[in-house]
């Protein structure tokens, strides 16, 4: 996928009846189905049954099984609630008879009332000062572990540039956080905010549990450690648009007995937050 017309060609389901909705998988570089799609696809089959122009204010997931890249995944959507308020929808994943997936999404209507936010770290390196992802594979490719530069070998349809850059060679432990700003590819201007939200939680499964991984990167990395996304929550605040870079800030709590938390806000590069996320993912080191 090169931009977000192409990753939109895979989130947008098509519909098969009875609230039911189809999708494909794309690979990003993993050999399973990548946790922030079927979070954005499932997202997609919920908002397909929103009639009363309610947004989405939070959604809570499991990831159950790991998806097969080759075979389609049915998103089956549950009609749970349509309050005065609130509406809430429960979205349920398979792919051959087997669940892989469930969501609980809740939507709500527009409401006026008190407001304030946590700022935006100060002083954080602005995007045009640091190296994107393809930058670092096209100067440091012949240095970098093969499975990091394969992965980085993966055209997406965002691009990322992190704020801290360790250099994979040194095995050095780092603080349990990372900053991450990111920007999508491809003219984003005619999204409304539903797909806005979909994209946007596509976009927050990458890069979270780097923070869990950071403080044994001496003896840690991505070779030798089994990761994957247990779990994922988000809560969404504010409209917002792709037109800048936006801020991924994201620290890590604790990580023991093979699993890692990690939560994380999401900025305008004027400091809006716009969402906040958690995940907690598989941290299993991989036994010889």
């Amino acid at each position: 996928m090169k931009n977000i017309r192409e990753l939109l060609d895979v989130l947008i389901l098509e519909d098969v009846g009875n609230n039911n909705f189809s999708g494909i998988s794309k690979d990003i570089g993993s050999p399973n189905v990548f946790g922030g799609q079927v979070l954005a696809q499932a997202l997609n089959a919920a908002y397909r049954t929103i009639n009363n122009s309610r947004v989405l204010h939070s959604l809570h997931s499991y990831f159950l099984e790991a998806g097969d890249l080759e075979l389609p995944i049915t998103y089956n959507v549950q009609e749970m609630r349509d309050g005065g308020s609130f509406s809430t929808r429960r979205v349920t994943a398979t792919q051959a008879d087997k669940t892989i997936f469930i969501l609980a999404c809740s939507f709500h209507k527009k409401e006026e009332g008190y407001e304030h936010q946590l700022p935006m770290k100060a002083n954080i390196k602005q995007p045009e000062e640091l190296m994107s992802w393809n930058d670092m594979l096209y100067q440091f490719g012949d240095f970098l572990p093969k499975k990091l530069k394969a992965f980085l070998s993966i055209e997406r349809p965002i691009d990322f540039k992190p704020v801290q850059v360790p250099n994979p060679l040194e095995k050095k432990d780092l603080p349990p956080r990372l900053e991450v700003w990111f920007k999508l590819k491809g003219d984003s201007s005619s999204l409304d905010l539903a797909v806005k939200q979909q994209v946007l939680t596509y976009i927050s499964d990458y890069n979270i549990l780097t923070a869990c991984l950071n403080p044994n990167a001496s003896q840690a990395n991505f070779g030798n450690v089994q990761m994957a996304s247990l779990d994922h929550s988000m809560w969404f605040y504010r409209d917002f648009d792709y037109s800048d870079w936006m801020l991924f800030a994201i620290e890590s709590p604790s990580t023991y007995g093979a699993r890692g938390f990690s939560r994380g806000n999401i900025f305008t590069r004027e400091g809006e937050l716009i969402a906040s996320v958690a995940q907690e993912g598989l941290m299993r080191p991989i036994k010889k």
